[in-house]
C-alpha cells in the first residue's frame, strides 16, 4: 500500500468526531501554553501528560501533538507583545517582532508569525510523510547492537552540538541514567537503589514524576524568581484590512520561508539541536542574505518570518526520529515518546507494521493541527492580549495545583508526590546553576534501552565488547558518537592558539 493510501486511513482516523475535538481543544490549549512567558511546549506536555490517561492512547499522543504545535505557534505571541519569548524557540522572533509592535505594526507581525509558522508546519509535515516510511524500512534491520550505538549517538549529540557546557551535561546525563536503573534488574530481579528498602522504588522513577517535577514545579519557582516586574503588554487587533497587508507581505517572502521550513525539518531531525538552534541559524541566514540586511533588527518582517518557519518545521522534524527510531530530536519529543512507552506503545520501525492505523493517524492530525492553529491564532489574538495580563501569581497557583493532582492522579501512591516536590526543588536549583535539564530527561527514557540493548549484544555474543564495531551500522554510529563527543575538544584547541597569541606592538 503507497504512502497516500495509507496517508488517507490515517485521515479516517484523525478525522473521527473525538480526534477532531482532541485537536482543536489541544491546538487551543497549546497556544495560550506557548504564549505565556515561563512555560513553552516542554512543560506545558509535562503538565497536560496526566491528563490524557481519560483517553485512548491513541488520541491521548494526538493531544499532546496538537498541544506541542500550538505552543509552537503561540510562542510568537509573547515575543511580539510583550518582548519576552513565550520559549526558548521564539527567541530569534523577538529580534524583529517586538520593534514592529513598538511602531505600531503588531497586527502585521503576529499576521506574519501566524502565516510563516503555517508555511513552516505545512513544508515539514509533507517531508515527514515522505521520509517517515523508507526510515522506518532501514530501522528494521536494526538489532540490540545498533539501538545501543544510536542511543549512545543521540547522548554525544546533546555533548558536541548542545551549546551547553559540555561537563555539566555529561554530568546531568550520568545523572539521568542513574536514575533510570532504579527499581529492579532487568536480567536478574535483583533491587538496585532502592534507598533503603523504600518500597515506592521497587518500581522504579517514573518519567512522568521526573518530567512534571523539574519542568512543571521548577519551572514556576525559576520564574517566580526572576520576574519582578510584569511587563507591559501592546495592544493588538486583528482588521480585515491587515490580513490583506500581512499576505501580500507574506507572498514576498516565499525564498525565506522555504529555506528557513528545509532547515529547520533536517536540524530538528539531529537529537540534542531541536527548534532553538534552527530558529536562530535561520535568522542569521535570512540576514546574511538579505538585500536590507541593516534593517534586521528594526523591525523588518522578513525576521519574523524565517525563525518562525524554522521552529515549526523543526517540531515536526523531530518527531521523525522519535517516531521511526524511538530517538527524540527535542526535549518536548522526549516527553512524547515517555507518554508512548507509558500507553504500551513502543515507538519504533515495529510500530508501523503492528500499529498502522496510529501511525498514520497520529501523520495525518499533524495536517489537521497545522491548519486548525493558524485559524485559531489569528481569530484569537484579542484573547491572548487579555490572557497576558493575567497576574503571573494566579498563573503560578494553576499550575502547581495541576503539577500535584497531575502526579498523584495515575499512580495513586503519595510516594509520587514526594519525589515531584524533591525534583522540583532539585529543577530549580539545577536551573540556577545553568545545568542542562533536557539531558537528563533524555537519559531517564533511553536509559532502559540502552542498558537493556548493551546487555543483550554481550550476552548474545559471549562478552565479545568488539561486537558493537564489528557490525557495519552499529560501527558507524559509534564512529559518529567519538566525533561528536571529541567536537567540543576539536573547537576548544582551535579557539586555544588565537587566545594566547599575545597582541603585536
Amino acid at each position: 500500500m503507497d504512502v497516500f493510501s495509507l496517508l488517507m486511513d490515517g485521515f479516517a482516523t484523525s478525522l473521527s468526531p473525538l480526534n477532531l475535538m482532541i485537536v482543536l481543544l489541544g491546538v487551543t490549549a497549546g497556544l495560550f501554553i506557548g504564549a505565556m512567558p515561563g512555560l513553552g511546549s516542554v512543560n506545558g506536555v509535562a503538565i497536560v501528560l496526566p491528563l490524557t490517561f481519560i483517553v485512548p492512547p491513541s488520541s491521548a499522543i494526538i493531544l499532546l501533538c496538537a498541544i506541542y504545535y500550538g505552543a509552537m505557534y503561540g510562542g510568537a505571541v509573547s515575543s511580539i507583545l510583550l518582548g519576552i519569548p513565550g520559549a526558548s524557540t521564539a527567541v530569534a522572533t523577538t529580534f524583529d517582532g517586538r520593534p514592529m509592535a513598538q511602531q505600531g505594526k503588531a497586527g502585521l507581525a503576529l499576521i506574519a508569525a501566524a502565516v510563516a509558522s503555517f508555511v513552516g508546519g505545512t513544508i515539514s509535515v509533507i517531508l515527514f510523510t515522505v521520509f517517515a516510511a523508507p526510515l522506518a524500512d532501514l530501522a528494521l534491520k536494526f538489532g540490540p547492537a545498533e539501538e545501543f550505538a544510536l542511543v549512545l549517538l543521540a547522548f554525544t549529540t546533546f555533548v558536541g552540538l548542545g551549546g551547553d557546557d559540555v561537563l555539566k551535561t555529561i554530568v546531568m546525563i550520568c545523572l539521568g541514567l542513574v536514575l533510570s536503573t532504579v527499581g529492579l534488574d532487568l536480567i536478574s530481579g535483583q533491587p538496585r537503589l532502592i534507598f533503603g528498602d523504600l518500597p515506592g522504588f521497587y518500581s522504579g522513577i517514573s518519567f512522568l514524576v521526573l518530567a512534571i517535577g523539574v519542568y512543571g514545579i521548577g519551572e514556576v519557582l525559576h520564574t517566580i524568581e526572576t520576574s519582578k516586574t510584569a511587563p507591559q503588554v501592546t495592544p493588538a487587533r486583528i482588521t480585515f484590512k491587515e490580513l490583506g497587508a500581512g499576505f501580500r507581505a507574506m507572498n514576498r517572502l516565499w525564498r525565506t520561508m522555504s529555506v528557513g521550513s528545509f532547515l529547520g525539518f533536517f536540524v530538528g531531525m539531529l537529537p540534542a539541536a531541536g527548534a532553538t538552534p534552527a530558529s536562530l541559524m535561520a535568522y542569521g541566514i535570512a540576514r546574511s542574505t538579505s538585500k536590507k540586511a541593516e534593517s534586521f533588527g528594526k523591525g523588518n518582517i522578513e525576521g519574523v518570518a524565517a525563525p518562525e518557519t524554522a521552529n515549526n518545521a523543526a517540531s515536526t522534524g523531530s518527531l521523525l526520529p522519535m517516531l521511526t527510531l524511538g530517538i527524540p530530536g527535542s526535549p518536548t519529543t522526549a516527553l512524547l515518546l515517555g507518554g508512548m512507552v507509558m500507553w504500551g506503545l513502543v515507538p519504533g520501525p515495529m510500530l508501523f507494521i503492528e500499529q498502522p492505523d496510529f501511525v498514520w493517524g497520529l501523520i495525518s492530525s499533524l495536517y489537521t493541527a497545522n491548519f486548525a492553529a493558524v485559524l485559531i491564532n489569528l481569530a484569537l489574538i484579542p484573547l491572548f492580549v487579555w490572557a497576558l495580563r493575567m497576574p503571573f501569581t494566579v498563573l503560578c497557583a494553576i499550575v502547581l495545583v495541576l503539577c500535584i493532582v497531575g502526579g498523584f492522579a495515575p499512580s495513586q501512591k503519595m510516594h509520587d508526590v514526594w519525589l515531584i516536590a524533591g525534583f522540583g526543588i532539585a529543577g530549580y536549583l539545577l536551573r540556577k546553576a545553568d545545568y542542562p535539564l533536557a539531558p537528563l530527561v533524555l537519559a531517564l527514557v533511553l536509559g532502559p534501552l540502552m542498558e537493556k540493548s548493551f546487555r543483550q549484544t554481550l550476552i548474545a555474543e559471549q562478552g565479545n565488547v568488539l561486537a558493537f564495531i564489528e557490525r557495519p551500522l552499529s560501527g558507524t554510529f559509534i564512529a559518529l558518537a567519538v566525533l561528536f563527543f571529541l567536537l567540543p575538544l576539536a573547537k576548544y584547541l582551535r579557539k586555544s592558539p588565537k587566545e594566547g597569541v599575545a597582541p603585536a606592538r
